[in-house]
């Protein structure tokens, strides 16, 4: 059985882990700059966090309608959830889409992509102290220490300094970000327990469907609706959607199979991803003196997650274990 591993499943094997889980996280680094062209098209302010939810809100919605649908047709059968899928679906729906994206959307929207991609970088660290220290799912060793140790001095050599991108530190922009992180960790986590014995793909389509009318619903006393309406703007919103269906359904499949900080770690390569895309399509300038702290960063990230992946050894999960 392989480090890390869970079972024999295909997708507890590295041939698979690696691709798949890399797939993922190339997806998530387009959402920066996609969400950002998303609020240029669909005419929303840095100054309209209810305009900021909503569109979060049909993104999620449009992302639960496709993992469902998707679901439906390959199983040629309606993905109905049963009464003890409620609870999880519910959890998952707070932490994974309400919690984790309203402060994502708000954030992103004073931050540049390229910070906020290299913020979301530490979110494989954070996920692994989380499933360490927290949900006890796995035991922490003095390599996963190190290696979130690298993580971190990566992402704060660039965003707690004149930021990448011409932008500064601040709370509503890369902290902002910062506490979606470490929800979206505790979502993994949650993710990982209720994945081991449910339907990946059922908790994850309702819970998009839940979580994102719960946030289109709670902007909409704030004045969340839909803006300025072109093909662009619905093809943009539909990317988005197709991403969030893509990446968490075979990222929650993963989790099923695999323990937190064996998957979980590939996120280092969002802030890669997350740069090259901001710089591409929303033509972010990296100034010529912060090149050398930003390769040192994704440098660092990358090194830590070297140091992780290489554990010799480690206790396989038997199953989530009580908070």
């Amino acid at each position: 059985m392989e480090n890390g591993t869970v079972d024999g499943s295909p997708l507890a094997r590295t041939w698979a882990v690696a691709p798949l889980a890399a797939f993922c996280c190339a997806l998530w680094g387009s959402a920066f700059a996609f969400v950002k062209r998303g609020y240029e098209l669909f005419d929303i302010a840095s100054t309209e966090p209810a305009q900021q939810v909503f569109f979060a809100g049909m993104r999620f919605t449009l992302a639960g309608i496709m993992v469902l649908v998707g679901t439906a047709i390959a199983r040629k059968s309606l993905p109905i959830p049963q009464r003890k899928d409620l609870k999880p679906i519910l959890l998952l729906a707070l932490m994974q889409t309400t919690l984790q994206y309203i402060p994502f959307y708000i954030g992103l929207a004073h931050a540049t992509g390229t910070n906020s991609s290299l913020v979301q970088g530490s979110s494989a660290f954070v996920s692994i102290l989380v499933a360490t220290l927290v949900f006890r799912q796995e035991p922490l060793t003095g390599r996963k220490l190190l290696g979130c140790a690298l993580g971190f001095a990566g992402v704060a050599l660039v965003t707690l300094r004149a930021g990448t991108g011409g932008g500064s530190w601040s709370f509503l922009g890369e902290g902002l970000i910062l506490v979606s992180v470490t929800c979206g960790a505790f979502a993994t986590c949650l993710l990982r327990r209720f994945g081991v014995k449910g339907d990946p793909l059922l908790l994850t389509g309702w819970q998009f469907v839940v979580g994102g009318s719960a946030l289109m619903l709670i902007s909409v006393p704030m004045g969340g609706h839909v803006g300025q309406v072109s093909a662009p703007a619905i093809g943009v919103l539909v990317y988005l959607g197709a991403l969030s269906a893509t990446a968490f359904s075979i990222w929650s499949s993963l989790l099923k199979h695999n323990v937190v900080s064996r998957v979980a770690i590939y996120r280092f390569l969002i802030p890669a991803f997350g740069v090259l895309f901001s710089i591409t399509f929303l033509h972010e300038a990296v100034p010529a003196a912060q090149v050398l702290p930003l390769v040192l960063a994704l440098s660092l990230i990358v090194a830590g997650t070297v140091v992780v992946n290489t554990e010799r050894t480690e206790r396989t999960e038997e199953g989530p274990r009580p908070v």
